[in-house]
């Protein structure tokens, strides 16, 4: 597991909340798009890029199985996170209200605590490109595997848009906070035990004012 300080203006005074970053934070469905577009030019393999990127979240192995043999899979996936910088990161703009609900955590004197399945470089390239900066970043984790540097950096609340990132806050012993702007509707979040389910961010830093002023929960 590895860590990147990115802001120190927290007091250290109120909660640690962990975010996921595709579909939470970023829409990088843009830059997916086209990343996977130019792997498919080059390999000749019929991708349907359209489809890939409706169900982001799992790890870009997963994906690759869909396209490729499994003796391929890890030589693809190299191939992809070298085409990624090029192709991914410009056309791949900031969620609404994902500014925001960094800034409400810090501003309530807490830390912030971005944890993703994505490959860890890309993930801070895009976090860099857009002027998001959590105090750490976390790559290479998916599912009840994010709870290993929720547990590591004390994150009393995940918030994240995929069935997996409810797991994985459960799993922690963090609230779950879900967003349904991902592949996962408002009835599959809360079936998985989401704690609470916001339509977006924009509800994020009212509900954090309410979950900082008790301490622990907010409904």
């Amino acid at each position: 597991m590895s860590g990147m300080v990115a802001h120190a203006s927290s007091s250290g005074t109120g909660p640690t909340v962990g975010f996921d970053l595709d579909m939470t934070l970023i829409d990088s469905r843009p830059g997916i798009h086209a990343t996977w577009r130019r792997l498919a030019e080059e390999t000749g393999v019929d991708i349907d890029a359209d489809l890939v990127v409706t169900r982001l979240g799992p790890p870009l192995v997963q994906e690759m199985a869909h396209w490729f043999p499994a003796e391929e899979i890890p030589a693809m996936a190299e191939r992809y996170r070298r085409l990624y910088p090029d192709h991914a990161i410009e056309p791949t703009t900031a969620m609404p209200g994902a500014r925001a609900a960094l800034e409400a955590v810090h501003a309530a004197g807490g830390r912030t605590l971005v944890v993703t399945a994505k490959y860890r470089p890309s993930a801070a390239l895009h976090l860099e490109h857009l002027g998001l900066c959590p105090d750490v970043l976390v790559g290479d984790l998916w599912a009840e595997g994010k709870a290993e540097a929720l547990t590591a950096h004390g994150a009393s609340a995940y918030v994240g848009d995929h069935v997996g990132d409810v797991r994985g806050a459960r799993m922690a012993g963090a609230v779950s906070v879900a967003v349904a702007t991902g592949p996962c509707g408002v009835a599959e979040l809360t079936a998985e035990g989401a704690d609470v389910v916001l339509p977006d961010l924009a509800g994020f830093p009212s509900w954090l004012d309410a979950f900082a002023g008790d301490g622990r929960t907010a409904a």
